[in-house]
């Protein structure tokens, strides 16, 4: 009996489900900010896309060209489509995507690749731009928000009397780009929550960013000692007891407070691994508080070197108010770290009080110094926390984020596109 044609050569959705079947994962995600930018989304989005490829997956890339000219380059795996772009006036390191003519790129590109899911990391200009368009493809669309109004009011030089206000529209506007995707995740359940107080009304999946576990971890016992004062000789670190931060030195990170904690930890120094708009100024309180002799600033500090950095500390501090999660926490507690956190957003689900560290009320430094020494003053105590941070680290595998992302993919891309609805 003969089959006809429409049978042997499905077209449209059913054509795209059926070359889905036959083949691997293909995804394509969707961000603003990429290395070489420095942010913990961008470390995200890289570590999801590598992690992806080497599970398998074709993964490609659509992001601002670092240089402003556009290209296609392969690196880890990874197709980077890189479009034009312009300097941010926001921020030093990041550029914006200029939209004159992405539209028709968004069409061709979708058209050739029909790839199993869009994944959005931010709802700016990239990726409202390619939901829209993936939609008219009939492509499913993922977002991880990772977006906090806080973490861009200093680099937008908000007015404080306008900032709740600049807030409440921010939110509005997320919301409006969020609704119109199939699923939605976010690091946290704490981020999640944040979401729905903020009027978003449909489901939100925390999926953690997820650490590297080989990668990060504690000095072997027997050589911590011999190995901790090698490295701080490597960093430029005096050979005493360490409280370390890793990250943007910006307004909302409140680094101000862990300069201030140094007048009450008289023994410890404070070590400071990142860049950013405010270093300037703490520079300046280090000074003022008569403690510059005990700050070092590390700037910024290589891929490949972070590991050590980790391991060059006794305790992690960090007092950033608009954390989603917190990966250098995450990457300090994978080294077996104890970790003193101000109790907000998100951190409190990185500390077990006691169990792996402790929590101080924001804005306090007197607070903060004071976990601090009761985690510095008992070698014990500091191994016993460390090794809880890093049994808590183990909750957070990179592999059980990919193949969760994974899933989602391909339970997205099942759903008929009359369910999915239009934009």
């Amino acid at each position: 009996m003969s089959t006809s044609f429409a049978q042997q050569s499905p077209t449209g959705p059913a054509r795209i489900r059926a070359e889905r079947g036959r083949r691997g994962t293909k995804v394509l995600i969707g961000t603003d900010t990429y290395p070489p930018d420095v942010n913990g989304a961008a470390y995200f989005t890289a570590r999801l896309a590598r992690g992806l490829v080497e599970r398998g997956a074709e993964v490609h890339l659509l992001c601002p060209s670092p240089s402003g000219v556009p290209h296609v380059v392969v690196r880890d795996g990874v197709i980077e489509h890189r479009l034009r772009s312009m300097p941010s006036l926001a921020h030093e390191s990041v550029r914006l995507a200029l939209p004159p003519g992405v539209r028709g790129h968004l069409d061709r590109l979708l058209e050739r690749l029909r790839p199993d899911a869009v994944h959005i990391q931010n709802h700016f200009l990239i990726g409202r731009m390619l939901a829209r368009a993936a939609h008219d493809h009939d492509v499913p669309v993922i977002a991880t928000n990772h977006f906090m109004p806080e973490n861009l009011f200093d680099h937008l030089r908000v007015p404080r009397p306008l900032r709740p206000y600049t807030a409440r529209l921010a939110w509005w506007d997320l919301g409006r780009v969020l609704s119109r995707v199939e699923h939605v995740t976010t690091p946290t359940p704490a981020a999640a929550r944040l979401l729905l107080d903020q009027g978003f009304a449909r489901p939100v999946e925390p999926v953690s960013c997820g650490i590297d576990l080989d990668r990060f971890h504690p000095l072997p016992a027997r050589s911590a000692l011999s190995e901790r004062r090698r490295l701080r000789g490597r960093f430029g670190l005096a050979d005493r007891t360490t409280m370390l931060f890793v990250g943007r030195l910006d307004e909302e990170k409140n680094a101000d407070e862990l300069i201030r904690s140094l007048a009450h930890t008289p023994d410890v120094q404070l070590a400071l691994a990142g860049q950013g708009s405010h270093r300037g100024r703490l520079e300046e309180l280090a000074r003022a508080e008569r403690v510059a002799d005990r700050v070092v600033f590390l700037g910024f500090v290589a891929h490949e070197d972070l590991p050590d950095v980790y391991r060059c500390a006794d305790v992690f501090t960090i007092a950033g108010t608009a954390e989603l999660q917190s990966i250098a926490t995450l990457e300090a507690m994978a080294s077996g770290l104890p970790i003193v956190a101000v109790d907000a957003m998100a951190l409190p689900h990185l500390v077990e009080e006691g169990r792996n560290g402790y929590l101080y009320p924001p804005g306090s430094p007197i607070e903060l110094a004071a976990r601090v020494n009761a985690v510095v003053s008992d070698e014990a105590v500091r191994a016993r926390l460390g090794e809880h941070s890093r049994s808590m680290a183990e909750r957070h595998r990179l592999e059980d984020s990919l193949e969760r992302f994974e899933a989602i993919y391909r339970r997205a891309g099942a759903i008929v596109p009359a369910q999915r609805g239009t934009t």
